[in-house]
Order: C-alpha cells, then structure tokens, then sequence
C-alpha cells in the first residue's frame, strides 16, 4: 500500500464528503479510492468512515485521523519544496475563484503581469459569483467582495470597491432626477442584485455626512452576477448601485448617469480567502502577496467617484 496516498484520498473524501467527488478531485478512478480507504483502514485496524448511500461520515477514529494527516501531508508538502527550486521559484498547479466582474476587469488583464514573475505556477481559474465551497471543490483560494461569512476561513483584506448609484439618461427622463434618497419613493424603480447562495437581494445604502438612508425598493430585474447586473443598469429598466470603475467609462459616454451624487454608498471590501487547512505553500504565499499588491496599485480598483 502506498500509505501517502492512501492517506491524500482519505483527506480528500473527509473534505468532499463522498468518493465520486473525492475521485473527481484526486483525477484517479472512484474504484482506486476506494480500495486505498480499505487498504488504509486496515492497516490501521480501524474503522476510519461511516459509508451511506448519500453521504460519507468520519467516524471518532477518522476525525483524530484527519488532523493529524492534513499536518503532515502540509509538512511532507513544506519539505519537498525546501529540497527543490520551488522556493525559489514556485511551481505547481494553484484553483483560484474569483468573481466574475473582478476576474474580467481587473485580474485577468493582470495576469501576464504574475505569468512573466512565475512562469512555472498554473492558474485554474474559476470566474462565477457563486460562493464557492474552498474545501469540498479543492480550491486553493478565492478572492470575493463583501463580508466573510465563514469563520472558519482565513482571511485578507487586500482592497476596497466603490459604488454608485446610476441610471441611463432615458430612465431619468421618464421618472425624474431624485434630489433626496426619500424622492426614490415616488414611483421609482431598481434592478436589484440576489445572493447566488441565500437567494436574498441586497438593498440600497447612502450616507452624506450625518444623514443615512437604507432603502429596500421595487425592483424591474434582480439578477446574480455582477456582470447581467451592469448590462441591466445600460437597458433603463431602473435605478442601479454598481461598481464605479465598472461604470465609469459609461458615465464618460453618456450611457449612464450618476443619481445622487452627493450621496456615497458604504464601498465593498476585497478579501483573498483560504481554507486554514489548507496548506499555505509559495506559489500560494506568492500568489496572495501578488493580489495584494495587484489591488494597491491597480488604476481600476484604485479609481474613486468623484464627489
């Protein structure tokens, strides 16, 4: 028996929670993961997983298994790389997830720039605004907006988005320019933005000095990705809060207009996500310091509305 793996594949089903998903993850057939769970429970003469029809459960045994195989696979992982010139010069295959309008606009136009630094790291880059699940889809990190709400996550701030409220010139023609949050109240109309998870859309936030207003309107279209939402707020269905950057060069155009400008809206902070289970290796720890510096310097995040 080939004990590390063995080892690696019992990992994998603990964080996948079933022996199809582990085997997708593993790129090994579901047989051969299986037989190495046999093989590594009886070796150890023990009992390591509760098998159902659905799901797979570790037992007390498999649980104190777990811990102390992720430490050591993190180390023997530490230690190859100090023997090599991955140190020096990180190699590897590194999953990524990232949001669809970041990916798009701000790293993906980047990414020559961390290629030409490290040319030996593979990116897998997966581009939606579904939360993804870091651990059960093997994923190294992912970079997202807003509040982290796992706390079993590690998390670092790297950067903050700006918002505004926008609307086509054809919208504001046909319902008015509001020049108070209250006026929106009067037969206005939003496209709203719903969590690709809970299912529950996000409101409107403005505050200008002492004054706040938090309001929660009729919406034409509520859609889950950020980029729909922009290509919504261009068809002058409603009123829309989105990303200033992103908007900017329809504002220049005189596609889009800004509504309430004097009123700010509370930005969206940037978080590079990681699992702590998840061994922080140097195409990792290299990768996160790049973001980082990638959102300091980048003209688009680093654009602010005018007030």
């Amino acid at each position: 028996m080939d004990q590390f793996a063995a080892m690696r594949a019992f990992v994998r089903v603990v964080e996948a929670g079933n022996f199809t998903r582990a085997a997708d993850l593993l790129e090994m057939p579901k047989p051969t993961v299986t037989k190495l769970i046999q093989q590594l429970e009886a070796h150890l003469r023990t009992k390591l997983l509760n098998r159902t029809t659905r799901r797979v459960g570790v037992t007390p045994d498999g649980a104190a298994y777990y811990e102390r195989a992720v430490a050591l696979l993190s180390d023997l992982e530490e230690l190859d790389g100090s023997m090599t010139r991955s140190q020096a010069r990180p190699a590897g295959r590194l999953r990524v997830d990232v949001g669809t309008a970041l990916a798009l606009y701000v790293f993906i136009p980047a990414l020559p720039d961390f290629h030409a630094r490290y040319p030996d790291i593979q990116l897998d880059l997966g581009v939606s605004d579904r939360p993804a699940d870091l651990v059960a889809e093997n994923i190294d990190c992912a970079i997202r907006g807003g509040d982290v709400l796992d706390p079993s996550l590690i998390a670092r701030r790297v950067g903050e988005i700006d918002l505004v409220l926008c609307a086509t010139p054809d919208y504001i023609q046909r319902h008015g320019m509001p020049q108070h949050p209250r006026d929106l109240e009067n037969g206005h109309r939003t496209i709203a933005y719903f969590s690709p998870r809970t299912g529950r859309r996000t409101g409107f936030d403005v505050v200008r000095g002492e004054e706040s207003y938090e309001f929660d309107l009729p919406y034409a279209l509520a859609v889950n990705d950020s980029t729909a939402y922009l290509a919504a707020c261009l068809t002058g269905l409603g009123i829309g809060q989105s990303i200033y950057s992103l908007i900017e060069p329809h504002l220049e155009a005189g596609r889009l207009v800004r509504v309430l400008p004097e009123w700010r809206s509370a930005p969206i902070v940037l978080h590079v996500v990681y699992s702590p289970n998840r061994h922080l290796s140097s195409r990792l720890r290299v990768f996160v310091d790049w973001v980082a510096e990638l959102c300091a310097t980048s003209g688009t995040l680093r654009r602010r509305p005018p007030s």
